[in-house]
């Protein structure tokens, strides 16, 4: 078996470029390295979340696998160039969507992103992932990249939304809806 991290520190990056396994050297805010770099925080964020000690099963299997699933996306951006994200994930994210938000009242307003723990960190998760997704765009605009990426960040922080309204339902604090100027007396 080898080791992919023998030396956690190389002093390479010290001059502020960095390579993704090739020889070459990238800037580390060149918008490749921004997603990269943002894809990790939201796999971080939704570590946070999965620490959480009373996460429904179906919940904390899902977020397990979305953990998974950022490393490739993370893989797909990174030399070879591979194509990993395809149209059966983005059906995946869309599936549990759909069966998650049969369980949930309709919503009549914005939902204010606090809560619980988890679900804070839900809502957190869901804003690292648009941030994401609009890194991504940045990067789509300068070079080719599969376009099952943006889809799948899109759908992404979609399914979070609905997530963090599944552990709101168990929230002693409750989903709190917006309201707004119009609705107030």
């Amino acid at each position: 078996m080898s080791y992919r991290l023998t030396k956690i520190y190389t002093r390479s990056g010290d001059d502020g470029q960095t390579n993704l396994g090739s020889a070459d050297r990238l800037a580390k805010n060149q918008p490749r390295i921004e997603v990269l770099g943002t894809l990790d925080e939201l796999n971080c964020v939704i570590g946070l979340v999965l620490s959480a000690p009373t996460l429904p099963p179906d919940v904390h299997a899902c977020l397990s696998q979305l953990q998974h699933q950022l490393f490739d996306v993370g893989g797909e951006l990174c030399p070879p160039y591979h194509i990993v994200m395809t149209d059966n994930n983005i059906a995946w994210l869309e599936q549990t969507i759909d069966r998650w938000n049969e369980t949930l009242s309709p919503l009549t307003e914005f939902v204010l992103p606090k809560g619980s723990f988890a679900v804070a960190s839900c809502h957190l998760a869901r804003a690292v992932c648009r941030r994401a997704e609009r890194c991504l765009v940045g990067l789509m605009q300068q070079e080719k990249i599969n376009p099952d990426l943006l889809r799948y960040m899109n759908r992404l922080s979609d399914l979070l939304f609905v997530a963090s309204r599944i552990l709101a339902k168990s929230d002693p604090l409750a989903e709190e809806v917006w309201k707004h100027e119009r609705n107030k007396a």
